[in-house]
């Protein structure tokens, strides 16, 4: 699909290091890999928030030697370098690097991700003000590689902000809250182990939260032959009395078609917001391809008492990446075929959508509701 206002609005060159959390803490030159994956929510005086993932990387993580990485380090209070022997990693990839040995997949990242509230005119298109004094970066030691990905959900006036923590501790989901949307709070490690994507819902049902969570592992058992299910990772469900405390739902979400491999795998976009029709939920599937795989944004509507239950889902792609988009930036590309959509707003007659492009750029559609009626 195609929409009239679809754009960049933030890209790395809008970013001041000088500004960051990390600013004159290592010996060593960094740059903006990507400033993405806004989290979005509309704040008290009418503008929009964009709580953008900066990733700060190593301009040169291979060097004398050795693969370096970022690390904040709790006992010393200040960010660290830490480096292994070249023949002891795999580079392919260039967000991170693997390292041999063990007998499982072990990684380090070459950059590490902290988060840069962004504030937005009401339509999301110019921005206001860039909110360094109000960054997010990692303070403890289980997100001592970095703090990623905002979801932003406001239910009953307070903001409620999931995000990914990355340590060697644990891959987990951690909670933050705000009554402005600007002043965050630490509220507590939510969800364990390598759970990346949790949306919380925009609303209460029959007075508990909820939320779609997404728990990767290595092994996944198979649907019978003739399922229309595909084995891999999903989209989940759980409730919560408290938005901290989280029960997993029996039924499962939304799960990977067996019948295309355009959603091989599956993964929470926008937080869910109730429409007349039921909650609109945006997400998205990646196609196999080459390392990372293409992401596009596709949606559904679920029931409004069970949102186990879909009530529509159509196969075709909402959004999908923008090479047009990310032309004036070309130069600082380093993965394609990435739309990564990430929250939702309400703006009269359409919905102002949030997404990183490319794993590098903010980008900003504006969708008529009409869409997403069936």
């Amino acid at each position: 699909m195609t929409f009239p206002i679809d754009r960049l609005v933030l890209t790395p060159d809008d970013i001041d290091l000088s500004r960051s959390p990390l600013a004159g803490q290592l010996e060593a030159e960094t740059y903006v890999l990507g400033a993405f994956n806004p989290g979005l929510t509309r704040l008290p005086n009418g503008n929009l928030l964009l709580m953008v993932r900066v990733a700060e990387a190593l301009r040169d993580p291979i060097r004398d030697g050795h693969a370096h990485a970022i690390r904040w380090d709790e006992d010393e209070a200040r960010f660290v370098l830490d480096r292994w022997k070249l023949e002891m990693v795999d580079t392919a990839d260039p967000r991170k690097f693997l390292i041999h040995g063990g007998g499982w997949r072990i990684m380090a990242l070459t950059s590490l991700s902290w988060l840069l509230p962004v504030e937005m005119s009401p339509d999301g298109l110019d921005r206001v003000a860039i909110h360094y004094d109000r960054a997010i970066a990692p303070a403890a030691s289980f997100q001592c590689y970095g703090v990623e990905d905002a979801r932003i959900s406001r239910v009953d006036g307070t903001y409620l902000m999931t995000t990914c923590s990355v340590s060697p501790e644990r891959h987990s989901t951690t909670l933050y809250r705000s009554q402005d949307g600007l002043t965050w709070d630490f509220d507590d490690i939510v969800l364990d182990h390598q759970n990346k994507d949790m949306l919380i819902f925009e609303g209460r049902i029959d007075g508990r939260y909820w939320a779609q969570t997404r728990p990767l592992g290595d092994l996944y058992f198979a649907y019978p032959p003739e399922s229309p299910w595909r084995a891999g990772p999903s989209i989940n469900l759980a409730s919560s009395p408290d938005a901290r405390h989280w029960k997993p739902w029996r039924r499962p979400g939304i799960r990977p078609l067996s019948g295309t491999v355009a959603t091989a795998r599956v993964g929470g976009g926008a937080p869910p917001i109730l429409t007349d029709q039921g909650w609109l939920t945006l997400w998205h599937g990646v196609e196999p391809k080459e390392i990372v795989g293409i992401y596009r944004t596709y949606w559904s509507l679920l029931d409004r008492d069970d949102p186990s239950r879909i009530l529509h889902s159509p196969p075709e792609p909402l959004l999908e990446p923008a090479p047009d988009l990310t032309k004036p930036i070309e130069h600082q590309l380093y993965l394609r075929d990435v739309v990564f959509t990430t929250g939702i707003v309400d703006h009269g007659d359409h919905y102002i959508v949030a997404s990183g492009e490319a794993d590098l750029a903010c980008r900003i559609t504006h969708i008529p509701k009409q869409t997403f009626i069936p």
